[in-house]
């Protein structure tokens, strides 16, 4: 056949224009190319031969700035153009295979209109990248040239009486709206830029965003094409295949999308609310808020659904149309030709994905903002939480990481929900309408049937949202009792308890799992009434042979990705809304807990004045009663009382932390102070806040940071001020011992420090201060008498004072109050007396001489140790024996990990990528083992067998109904093919059976893996020596047991189930297309490829940016935490506006981290759904192109729809698992620690039941040490103890005297000689047996969660009256009488709700409740009033005086009437006598020590 432009048809001439030029069709057609080959002419050159040369002068770092008006329509409606041009193409085609011989003016002009129209927009996009807007008139002139050519080309179809029945006309009229529309946006372009025809041209400067280098996140800014592909992450995703991804390469996030923008948005939305009637609702604000967004993603989601239904209807045509259509065709006949119908489908397919991938990342976006705003919000209202909702409980540190880590991302993710539900009425109706347009009646029996089961899914729904709020609770529960075990362990082990409390959290295990157990059910259930509803579907439908198998099968593809997605969300709407309940209750919740202001008023020479103060906890009754105290300014005032009078609570009345029941606190107007002048420095006043108090808390409080930022506090460096503070505190000796100094980060996420360190960097952080008022809140109660006189000496008589700072000390050593410029007096919450040393001494004899004696004793203490920072140097021993263990630790583990990576090649950078590209097998196998091998041969048989019986079903079908494609009835059916039912009912039985089977199979695994690994890391943990919690940090380990166990729980099993599912659905699709299409291998070559380079950059980038998103949110919590825990030390400090700011960035980094992850899912997901698409479209080409059974096509063509479902959850699935895997990583490293051995060589039945029953201890060639890479500690020491003797043991720092009794609780590594109790080799004991035989008061109080009971005696042995009695002995009887419950009251986390000394009582009593034959003392008053310590020595002594007393004296004077003094040296015992007979030897060195520091 001749190929000619215009065709060569016989009888006619093409060429002829005898009735005029444009009365000519094919020369109308032939005008219509002018235009196309105009704009190639013109911009061919311009794009290949330098036209950036020209550009502006703007420098912009981005060449993403959208600055054109009109520049989203313009891509739309040349996306729309490009759509027509493919139309007119495909209809010019069909009609050219019509014709006698080729009419190519047919198509070539639609053709040469689809190459002008996609140069256009590159055309356009390069001038708009180089901001010059000149360029754009080649636009503006093929825009009029090509709507005038096609406008005489619908003219002349007018003439010639062709309609809008002809779809020609119908195209080219569409063509004259799409050109008129772009002509009209380039004229807009002219109007507002001015860049011709007008004097002055615009100039446009760059977005803000876009000039700041640091923003990378560019999804805002980028053209619509990368906007809908995110083109823009192709740089950053290939990139991570070669270098990880670091925070840097992120950067920040635009201004719009920052945490600071959207709390404003959303705090106006609430405030503009306020009613006194009713509160502000949270709904409200989000939607006045966020809720264009919320539509906008709405809108996407309903055109992605409306899309969905195309795919069917494509197939359906192919299928039942097999035949092109004719030359003269209508507007609808082009639809009946079935490679047309392929196009199309594809076209569907595409624009379906990219609506639907929009709407997820719109959605994902809103949340985000919404979750920073939220944290914002949140946060505001933490600031202002009163002191006593924290102490009494009433909001405590987990309701507040549960409402920061849980509740708002909860929140998010029911933004992400919304349109789900607002979409499903929408595929509801759509799909019964299509059912009733292909199946008549049986569609409403089939949609009836979906309705009645409504509810049921409803009722699963709800079940499983309450099951996962009871699964939340004790979680919460189980990590609570987790913490406080792993903070007292040391206490527990000594005790023999640490059996007890892990079988509490076992118990709350068992509660948590049976939840677990109980979700799976109704997980499984809810997946099995899906299957039902395609059964009972099938049932209702069996008619033509193609559309039984296409509207069902997707139908079924609906069901499967509705349960789908509430399995992956593992919570319904239903939960979200209980989670906004709590977030709305938390914003609400501050209204009657606004800290009390403070008045501001000129009171003469005095700082502070209360008067008439009655002040309180948040109870009716009043902590501090008759309050009238005064404090002078510039000078130093101590406070000081027995344990629990009111001391602290005193401080935090003045700074306004109590609630005031009656009263006023005064605060003058003072002059400022310059506290550098010292230094030699004049700062200026203006910047210091002159109402800040430097406040150094009784309980220290640290950021995690480093040394020298929690001593700087936010204040300007300088040094000759820092060291001077360092050296007041004595903090150098410890600054030199960490790794990177002062440089190194402390708190949980660093080194753990000891109660003394810990207390001596916050009181630097006051001294540090620029203020003129400190607070110190008991400072010496964790320092030994060498440092509490040099802190006293040089940091607060010498440093503050000298600056004429005020000053005020709660303490107990009354010793200083030789110093005191003004004594406050406190007695049971009231102040006993005020005033100078001098004056209470003329006015109350009574109490100065009581003073006086106690002052006497204090001054003994200078008779201790031979080296006076005794205490100070074991902590220091103790944090270099820390770090040498952690040394060694770490480089066994590195040694171990470059064992397990085998390279052969160099250390270069593709070595790097491979093995950061592997999948984590051994982890997987690990963990499957876990679950069991009989669950993981359960789960693999019953996945293969209920995805190959439903392919059985699918091709049953389609073999049924192509045997006889022209049955319409189910009665006809049957008669006809009565063999085909019994196996179709068999199957779908089946299938129903094995849907329940894996999925309770995929469940329960889950579970018993999950049970497993936390059961093993539980026991390993509790029976590690205690020396593995020397050298690991506490935080290191609770991430095993929070973050780790709930990604084993509630997130591998739903991950494997969805990968195991998507990819044996994708494993069938393509067996059943190769079977009905084997020429579809052939194309499948390229497409595994493709998917292989997509899943390989994809996973490896992923895993990155989940890295990011876990790092970058620990801090986001830990600063939340740090915020609620040291609220007063804030507050006092007056650096709120600090601390938010720092919360802002801290929230803007994680949400960074979190958008570039979701952007990430959706690079992937568009290229595995476009991917997706290809294969729908070479399965529909192979089988037009082979003449197959038509329901053998429908079956391969539906197959082919379920790939693009779920080819990107196999990817997404894996990355996920891969990450989700180093929790099992993490927990397995933890798995292998060493145990202790709690066997024993001697039967526990051996043991006399009252052993020890004398108390005689025989210590014979005793060698000690902490860890077999360490020297030992203790060196063939031997002794000898009798029944009932009082013995002291002392010694220079360092000597072995902690070790010693450490010793007694075979805590320590014995590896040579023993220690004989009454006849029994301790080392042949049990550690259980022997611990619960002995007794031990430590310095370091410990109470935990739960009641009194509980605290004294948690193995419930003891009655009330011994309970009782050793509560008097402690003189704890009457405080614990006066609380609600008694022996049962409440004991909050930490012991909170006591004071630190009553805390230090509780444990006294503790030990007596345990009345052993022998007692281990080891500085067990150190956070006591001398008054009480008094009365508690002569208790001890006289409870105990048939037991024997084994002292650790940290005091000399405590041990000065002992039986028997044991003194230590360098671990090696050197003296061994009475105190008498030792003093009486001048050359000893017990009596060296006594004269050295009298």
């Amino acid at each position: 056949m001749a190929l000619s432009f215009c065709g060569n048809d016989r009888g006619s001439n093409a060429y002829s224009v005898d009735k005029g030029v444009l009365d000519n069709g094919c020369f109308v057609d032939a005008l219509n190319l002018v235009p196309h080959v105009f704009l190639l002419f013109i911009t061919f050159p311009i794009l290949f031969i330098g036209w950036g040369s020209q550009s502006s002068k703007v420098q912009i770092h981005h060449n993403t700035w959208l600055h054109f008006p009109g520049h989203n329509l313009r891509w739309i409606l040349i996306f729309t153009l490009l759509f027509v041009h493919v139309c007119e193409i495909a209809e010019g085609i069909v009609s050219n295979t019509q014709m006698e011989s080729n009419h190519l003016h047919l198509f070539m002009p639609a053709l040469m209109g689809f190459i002008a129209a996609t140069t256009s927009v590159v055309y356009y996009h390069n001038i708009e990248t180089a901001n010059f807007p000149k360029l754009l008139l080649a636009l503006f002139i093929y825009w009029i040239l090509a709507f005038i050519t096609k406008m005489i080309k619908l003219w002349k179809f007018a003439e010639v009486s062709l309609g809008v029945q002809h779809l020609r006309f119908c195209i080219t009229a569409l063509l004259v709206v799409l050109y008129g529309l772009l002509m009209a946006v380039e004229i807009n372009v002219i109007r507002v830029r001015k860049y011709v025809f007008f004097a002055n041209p615009q100039r446009v400067k760059p977005p803000e965003d876009l000039q700041d280098l640091g923003v990378r996140f560019l999804q805002p800014f980028v053209n619509l094409l990368s906007k809908a592909t995110y083109w823009w992450m192709n740089p950053l995703i290939i990139g991570a295949h070669k270098r990880p991804i670091e925070l840097k390469k992120i950067g920040k996030l635009p201004i719009a999308m920052r945490a600071l923008t959207n709390y404003m948005r959303l705090k106006d939305s609430y405030e503009e609310q306020r009613d006194p009637d009713k509160s502000p609702s949270i709904w409200k604000s989000m939607y006045r808020a966020f809720g264009g967004s919320i539509l906008l993603s709405s809108t996407f989601r309903y055109m992605a659904d409306l899309l969905g239904f195309a795919g069917p209807l494509c197939i359906s045509g192919i299928t039942a149309n097999m035949i092109f259509g004719v030359y003269f065709m209508s507007s609808t006949e082009l639809l009946q030709n079935t490679s047309v119908l392929a196009v199309l489908l594809f076209l569907a397919l595409v624009l379906q994905r990219t609506f639907l991938q929009a709407s997820y990342y719109v959605t994902i976006e809103t949340g985000i903002n919404l979750r920073g705003a939220l944290l914002a919000m949140i946060y505001n209202k933490i600031l202002r939480l009163s002191t006593s909702n924290m102490s009494m409980g009433e909001m405590t540190l987990g309701q507040i990481n549960n409402l920061v880590a849980i509740e708002t991302n909860q929140l998010m993710w029911f933004l992400f929900l919304c349109p789900n539900l607002w979409a499903m009425p929408v595929q509801i109706i759509m799909g019964v309408i299509l059912l009733y347009y292909l199946l008549g009646n049986s569609a409403l029996i089939g949609a009836g049937i979906i309705l009645l089961l409504a509810p049921v899914q409803y009722l699963i729904a709800t079940k499983l949202a309450d099951t996962q709020k009871s699964t939340l609770d004790y979680s919460t529960d189980r990590l609570k009792k987790t913490t406080e075990i792993l903070k007292g362990i040391k206490l527990l082990k000594l005790y023999a308890w640490d059996n007890i409390f892990c079988d509490r959290v076992e118990e709350t295990r068992e509660k948590e799992l049976t939840s677990l157990k109980t979700f799976a059910l109704y997980t499984s259930m809810s997946s099995m009434r899906a299957h039902i509803l395609i059964f009972l579907a099938y049932c209702t439908a069996l008619m033509d042979g193609s559309v039984i198998i296409i509207v069902n099968k997707h139908l079924e593809n609906r069901i499967q990705n509705t349960s789908g997605r509430f399995k992956r969300g593992r919570s319904s709407l239903y939960g979200q809304m209980k989670r906004s309940y709590h977030v709305h209750s938390a914003l609400c919740w501050f209204v009657s807990i606004i800290l009390n202001p403070l008045v501001f008023v000129c009171i003469g020479e005095c700082l502070i004045q209360v008067n008439d103060g009655f002040f309180t906890w948040g109870s009716n009754l009043s902590t501090l009663s008759d309050i009238n105290i005064r404090i002078p300014t510039g000078q130093l005032t101590m406070i000081v009382g027995q344990v629990g009078c009111g001391k602290s609570s005193l401080l935090l009345a003045m700074l306004g932390e109590m609630q005031t029941i009656s009263g006023k606190v005064y605060w003058s107007k003072y002059p400022f102070v310059n506290p550098f002048s010292r230094c030699g420095i004049t700062p200026s006043p203006p910047h210091k806040n002159r109402y800040s108090v430097a406040y150094a808390a009784q309980k220290s409080w640290l950021l995690n940071a480093t040394v020298e930022e929690n001593i700087t506090f936010g204040s300007p460096f300088n040094k000759q001020r820092y060291k001077a503070v360092i050296d007041a505190c004595s903090l150098q000796p410890d600054i030199d011992l960490l790794p990177f100094g002062d440089q190194t980060e402390i708190g949980e996420r660093g080194i753990n420090l000891s109660g003394g360190q810990r207390q001596r960097i916050c009181v630097a952080r006051a001294l540090y201060q620029n203020t003129n008022i400190v607070f110190l809140d008991d400072p010496f109660s964790a320092l030994d008498i060498h440092l509490s006189d040099h802190l006293m000496q040089e940091g607060i008589l010498k440093f503050l004072q000298d600056d004429k700072r005020t000053v005020v000390l709660v303490t107990h050593k009354l010793q200083y109050l030789i110093h005191a410029d003004w004594i406050i007096a406190m007695k049971d919450g009231s102040v006993l007396r005020e005033g100078t040393l001098k004056d209470i001494q003329t006015h109350d004899v009574k109490l100065y001489e009581h003073w006086k004696t106690l002052m006497n004793r204090q001054d003994q203490e200078l008779e201790k140790e031979t080296e006076m920072e005794s205490q100070t140097t074991l902590e220091r021993k103790t944090l270099r024996r820390a770090f040498y263990s952690r040394e060694a630790k770490n480089q066994i583990d590195d040694e171990d990990e470059e064992e397990e990576v085998e390279e052969d090649d160099d250390d270069n950078m593709s070595t790097t990528t491979s093995r950061r590209s592997k999948i984590p097998w051994k982890m997987c196998c690990r963990y499957l083992s876990s679950g069991g091998f009989l669950m993981v041969f359960l789960m693999v048989s019953s996945k293969l067998a209920k995805h190959s019986v439903m392919v059985a079903i699918d091709y049953w079908l389609a073999a049924w109904t192509s045997s006889n494609p022209h049955c319409c009835f189910l009665f006809q059916m049957l008669s006809l093919h009565r063999s085909y039912v019994p196996v179709f009912i068999i199957l779908c039985g089946a299938a129903i059976a094995l849907c329940l089977i894996t999925s309770l199979t995929v469940e329960f695994l889950g579970v018993a893996a999950a049970t497993n690994l936390h059961h093993n890391l539980l026991n390993k943990i509790i029976h590690a020596p205690i020396r593995f919690f020397d050298v690991t940090p506490l935080g290191q380990i609770l991430n095993r047991f929070s973050a780790d166990t709930n990604i084993i729980d509630q997130h591998i099993p739903p991950t494997l189930e969805s990968l195991t599912r998507s990819t044996l659905l994708c494993l069938s699709a393509i067996g059943v297309i190769a079977f009905v299409t084997p020429a579809f291998l052939i194309a499948l070559v390229p497409l595994a490829v493709a998917f292989y380079f997509i899943q390989k950059y994809f996973r490896v980038a992923s895993k990155d940016l989940q890295d990011l998103d876990d790092s970058t949110q620990l801090p986001l919590l830990c600063h939340f935490s740090e915020t609620a825990e040291g609220l007063t030390t804030i507050r006092a400090f007056r650096h709120e506006a600090r601390f938010k700011q720092r919360m802002l960035e801290l929230t803007d980094t994680n949400n960074t981290a979190y958008l570039f992850l979701s952007a990430a899912n959706r690079w992937l997901e568009v290229r595995t759904d476009y991917l997706g698409a290809v294969i729908v479209l070479t399965a529909a080409v192979t089988a037009i192109w082979t003449s197959s059974q038509s329901g053998l096509v429908g079956l391969g063509l539906t197959y082919a729809l379920t790939v693009t479902n779920y080819l990107n959850w196999v990817v997404r699935n894996l990355a996920d698992l891969e990450v989700q895997m180093a929790a099992v990583k993490k927990v397995n490293s933890f798995l292998s620690t060493e145990s202790e051995n709690y066997e024993g060589s001697m039967d526990v039945s051996q043991v006399p039941e009252d052993w020890p029953q004398h108390g005689e201890i025989k210590i014979q060639d005793l060698c000690v040490r902490y860890d077999t890479m360490l020297k030992p500690v203790l060196k063939h020491v031997n002794a000898h103890i009798n029944p009932g003797q009082k013995v002291g043991i002392c010694g220079r720092t360092g000597s072995g005297k902690s070790s010693l009794s450490l010793a007694f609780f075979n805590m320590v590594d014995v590896f040579e000689g023993k220690i004989v109790i009454d006849g029994i080799d301790i080392c042949k004991l049990p550690p259980q047996t022997l611990r619960s035989r002995l007794s031990i008061i430590l310095q370091d109080p410990v109470l935990f969660s739960g009641s009194i009971r509980l605290n004294l005696d948690p193995e419930c042995t003891c009655t009330d009256d011994r309970l009782w009695e050793a509560l008097e002995i402690a003189q704890l009887k009457n405080v614990v009488k006066a609380l609600p419950g008694g022996l049962d009251a409440v004991v909050t986390e930490g012991g909170e709700n006591f004071s630190v000394g009553q805390r230090q009582l509780f444990c006294l009593a503790r030990a007596f409740v345990r009345k052993s034959s022998i007692l281990i003392m080891d500085e067990a008053t150190a956070s006591i009033d001398m008054a009480t310590e008094n009365i508690l020595q002569k208790v001890v002594m006289t409870a105990f005086a048939d037991r024997t007393v084994v002292t650790i004296a940290h005091l000399v004077s405590s041990i000065l009437e002992a039986e028997q003094v044991l003194v230590f040296a360098s671990g090696t015992l050197v003296e061994s006598d009475s105190a008498p007979n030792l003093l009486a030897q001048e050359d000893s060195l017990f009596s060296i020590l006594v004269r050295t520091h009298k």
